[in-house]
């Protein structure tokens, strides 16, 4: 698993700007080439996902391993992975793009976000077949682009193009003993503001785009408390103050290159986090005002403020699979079932997309943790969360794993599963 990731993470696919999906699906063909099985790319038109800074073919890959165990009456599993990493950022102490091993820990962009699970899933199905282990399902893998931002991601294309399994099974969660609740919709907004750029010595000539956006800029922080006063019916963390609040933050901010130039450009996208009880289009419409006001008056030639990200909420995601993930992931992390809390969160899925085109049912784990540094420096994940992960793959996938009386497959032990 170790060696996997390390190729994995050596691929560099940062969303922005997403460039590099076609040579990662190719080293993903090969990693998983031992099980044998179809491969299928599906590419996303390129009017549907272009936007500032984004470049490159979006290529989803959807593997169906020839597994031993697993006959073709069988219901399929997806196993979902993004296939993007957030950009590496700043205050590294490690190279990002390269595996560093420090005792368990595993650092390097992408992870626990979430090229780990890869390795993981990966070591799991390889198990699955040497063992000849009979299937509760037939597993279909689903590698997609642009979840970390833009208007369109491969799970959406997806989607809205075919029928997916009724049982799927999201990994771009958490390892924590977590039953997923759902969480809040993310909406990305840039605005832009045309200004006239001139020598610094001779500003009167043109027009400061910087010091044009400063009242917009001021408005927003002004509307930020009013919108972080919403908050969610959706259960909180455990670790959480009070209920989950709606979020509106400043997250990039551009404007000229040199001190003796007037900028003819400045640039700034914000992020607001959406409760399921706001409306979509409210929620825009307020921001759209917001900035409207602010530039009454400005100086500026021009303005435009568009979307250039979205993820809707997920709301009730439980289905009939949600208490066998549990007790594979309880068995795998040597839990009991009551250690797993049902709560939602902050952080936003592209899965809301998947409940939009009306699957409702969705199952969610991973790697992540609080502190493991996901979309910051030094990122990790240890080796006994890729062995557990491995392990809770191998036991909701194989034949017995579902507890006596269950509805869902299976109801006996199964020889050789991991213990």
């Amino acid at each position: 698993m170790v060696d996997t990731l390390r190729q994995l993470v050596e691929s560099r696919t940062p969303m922005p700007p997403g460039n590099n999906y076609a040579p990662h699906a190719d080293l993903l063909e090969a990693l998983f080439a031992p099980l044998g099985g179809t491969a299928e790319r599906v590419t996303v038109p390129r009017e549907l996902w272009d936007g500032p800074g984004l470049d490159g073919a979006r290529v989803n890959l959807l593997l169906r391993p020839d597994m031993p165990g697993a006959s073709d009456a069988l219901p399929e599993a997806m196993i979902y992975f993004h296939t993007d990493t957030a950009p590496a950022g700043d205050g590294w102490t490690r190279d990002p793009f390269a595996l560093t091993q420090d005792g368990s820990r595993l650092y390097g962009r992408g992870t626990a976000d979430m090229k780990g699970t890869i390795a993981a899933v990966r070591d799991a199905l390889l198990r699955l077949a040497q063992s000849g282990t009979a299937l509760a399902f037939r597993p279909v893998l689903a590698f997609c682009t642009d979840e970390e931002g833009g208007r369109y991601p491969g799970i959406r294309h997806l989607a809205e193009t075919r029928p997916l399994p009724e049982v799927l099974l999201n990994l771009n969660g958490s390892a924590e003993p977590r039953i997923w609740a759902g969480c809040l919709g993310s909406l990305d907004l840039t605005l832009e503001v045309e200004g006239r750029a001139s020598h610094s010595g001779d500003p009167d000539r043109g027009i400061n785009a910087a010091e044009a956006l400063l009242p917009a800029l001021t408005a927003l922080l002004a509307l930020k408390p009013v919108i972080e006063s919403r908050t969610t019916a959706l259960a909180p963390p455990p670790w959480a103050d009070g209920p989950l609040p709606a979020r509106l933050n400043l997250t990039a901010i551009h404007a000229g290159d040199k001190g003796s130039a007037i900028p003819g450009r400045a640039q700034v996208t914000m992020n607001r986090r959406y409760l399921a009880e706001e409306n979509e289009t409210a929620v825009i419409a307020e921001l759209h005002a917001t900035v409207a006001r602010a530039m009454e008056g400005s100086p500026a030639l021009s303005w435009d403020l568009r979307t250039t990200g979205h993820l809707p909420p997920v709301s009730d995601p439980d289905g009939p699979a949600t208490r066998r993930w549990t007790l594979a992931r309880a068995a795998a992390f040597g839990l009991p079932e009551e250690a797993f809390v049902r709560y939602g969160s902050g952080t936003s899925s592209d899965f809301g997309w998947v409940q939009r085109a009306g699957v409702q049912h969705m199952l969610l784990g991973g790697l992540g943790r609080p502190g493991h540094n996901m979309h910051g420096p030094d990122e990790f994940t240890t080796v006994e969360d890729l062995r557990a992960l491995s392990d809770a793959i191998f036991l909701f996938l194989a034949e017995g794993c579902a507890p006596q009386g269950a509805t869902d497959p299976g109801n006996a032990p199964t020889e050789g599963s991991p213990q």
